[in-house]
């Protein structure tokens, strides 16, 4: 077995169906190395994304070298708060006295996450717990990819406290390693699935195998099923985050004017926009199901109604709709067309069955589906909500319910349309043999003669002359010296009776016999 990591299995024998000396510990020693050198680099890259133009604005807005004492922790809370960390934010005193702001709400919690952090360490830990599964050694390359990405998440969250900006220590380091640690376990699984372990995937395999039927299919295509609806309600609400920039661009531009932002200050505001691109993208996922997001507490932004105060002057949210309109509600529809498109898919995928397909695995596979589409919802309500500021902005982004609750329904019922209808194509409905055995033909036809012998053609018996005569009417050539060709089914085949000079004697003795029919017919 060869994997991504260019690391090659050591040969294997097989005793008993298991594999035994598949894997030496130099194996697993460079698999475990090799992840967590992923896990520093994914680590490393975060960091590297907001501590580099974070230096160069520093450099080219105040000139002379950068002040790491105050670049290193605020690279760390961005970097915590882009890993779901709650930070607490301090005003200092001259700033409030400089703005006239309430002293009240001089501390503040900012938790909404810019989650283009969160899911680049999600994608790499999965893609590092794939390769590891496919090299062999799954759970020892997940092992030591979260361990070492656990150590950086550590140091960073010991380091990196400031008394402006400060966290819980142990939250700074739970929930960025658990940003690694399950997407990692999620793609060793996937990894070992697709290749198999010798463990307790493949255990798992031969369980669902023994399931009777079209069952055995159910707990894979269900997976397979949910990763389309993710994915196309993600891509759905990606659209509506690029149809509402292009829709409401003058808003943005004008908000992007008004904030009299420099180039560097330009710079930062764009950046901040674009690492909270996915957050958004979760926001128009909950728009388009119906339930909204809410930007500041009460208020609501969905397709029958938004209700929404004064918002921060942050350009993007210039594409918030000031006003709803009855053509939005058509943006329902979308998660049902994402469910029937994965019901059409996984149907395709199904074992066909002859006669009547069983509605059970159907009716469970869509449920299971729309269930886990659910719960994804929830997550993603869960990871896109939070505090952007003090007072009434300490709530914003979609509700967890609310959000499962509709798409689940959304789309079950895309899911139902395809799973549960008859199946059409090449081969009609379901009660119709899928596999068309093909016709027995009898080789014996219904008219078999035997074959005629082939005679050298004699120019003396078909000289033409003039013709004979009958003797008595209605006299003819006589019936069992016809050509084959010319008798009916069931009349006897001369040529398997007589020998061939005695049927040219029988032609020759009917057209020698005189009488009144025979030439009044050939006259």
């Amino acid at each position: 077995m060869v994997a991504e990591y260019g690391v090659a299995a050591a040969p294997e024998e097989r005793v008993g169906g298991a594999r035994v000396g598949s894997h030496t510990p130099m194996h697993r020693l460079l698999v475990a190395l090799l992840a967590a050198l992923d896990a520093i680099l994914a680590a490393a890259g975060g960091i590297a994304v907001v501590l580099a133009p974070l230096a160069l604005l520093w450099v080219a807005g105040l000139g002379g070298n950068p002040d790491w004492t105050a670049l290193w922790p605020t690279t760390a809370a961005i970097w915590h708060l882009g890993h779901l960390v709650p930070l607490t934010v301090t005003l200092p005193d001259t700033y409030l006295a400089a703005t006239g702001i309430d002293p009240s709400l001089a501390t503040f919690s900012l938790s909404l996450a810019p989650l283009a952090f969160a899911a680049f360490t999600g994608l790499f830990a999965a893609r590092s717990g794939v390769r590891a599964a496919e090299a062999g050694a799954g759970i020892t390359g997940w092992l030591s990819g979260s361990l070492v990405f656990a150590a950086i998440a550590s140091v960073v969250a010991l380091t990196g406290n400031a008394a402006l900006v400060a966290s819980e220590t142990w939250v700074a380091i739970l929930l960025p390693s658990l940003l690694f640690l399950v997407p990692s376990l999620l793609g060793a699984i996937v990894g070992a699935w697709r290749v198999g372990d010798d463990g307790p995937v493949d255990a798992l395999r031969a369980q669902l195998s023994r399931l009777p039927g079209t069952w055995a299919s159910v707990p894979t295509l269900a997976f397979r099923g949910l990763a389309l609806t993710t994915l196309g309600l993600v891509g759905v609400g990606g659209v509506v985050v690029v149809a509402g920039l292009i829709a409401r661009s003058t808003q943005v531009v004008g908000i992007f004017q008004a904030s009299n932002a420099d180039a560097i200050g330009a710079t930062v505001i764009a950046l901040c926009q674009l690492m909270y691109l996915p957050t958004l993208v979760l926001w128009a996922v909950a728009f388009v199901a119906g339930p909204g997001f809410a930007v500041g507490t009460d208020s609501a932004v969905t397709p029958a109604a938004t209700q929404v105060g004064a918002l921060p002057g942050i350009p993007v949210l210039g594409a918030i709709p000031d006003t709803s309109s009855p053509w939005l509600l058509l943006l329902v529809l979308l998660p049902l067309g994402i469910g029937a498109l994965a019901g059409w898919i996984l149907r395709s995928r199904m074992p066909r069955t002859t006669g009547p397909e069983p509605v059970g695995p159907r009716l469970v596979l869509a449920i299971a589906v729309a269930t886990l589409t659910g719960g994804v919802a929830a997550l993603m309500a869960v990871v896109s909500r939070g505090s952007i500021g003090p007072g009434r902005l300490a709530e914003t982004g979609p509700q967890p319910g609310p959000l499962a609750l509709s798409i689940g329904l959304e789309v079950l019922v895309g899911l139902a349309i395809l799973l549960l209808s008859p199946r059409f194509g090449a081969d009609g409905f379901d009660d119709v043999d899928p596999y068309p055995r093909e016709e027995t033909r009898d080789e014996t036809p219904a008219f078999s003669f035997s074959p005629r012998a082939q005679v050298p053609f004699d120019r003396d018996e078909h000289a033409t002359g003039p013709a004979p005569t009958v003797s008595a009417p209605g006299t003819g050539i006589a019936h069992d010296v016809w050509p084959s060709a010319y008798r009916g089914p069931e009349d006897p085949d001369p040529a398997g009776e007589l020998s061939d000079d005695e049927v040219r004697a029988r032609i020759r003795a009917a057209w020698a016999k005189p009488g009144d029919g025979g030439s009044a017919g050939r006259s």
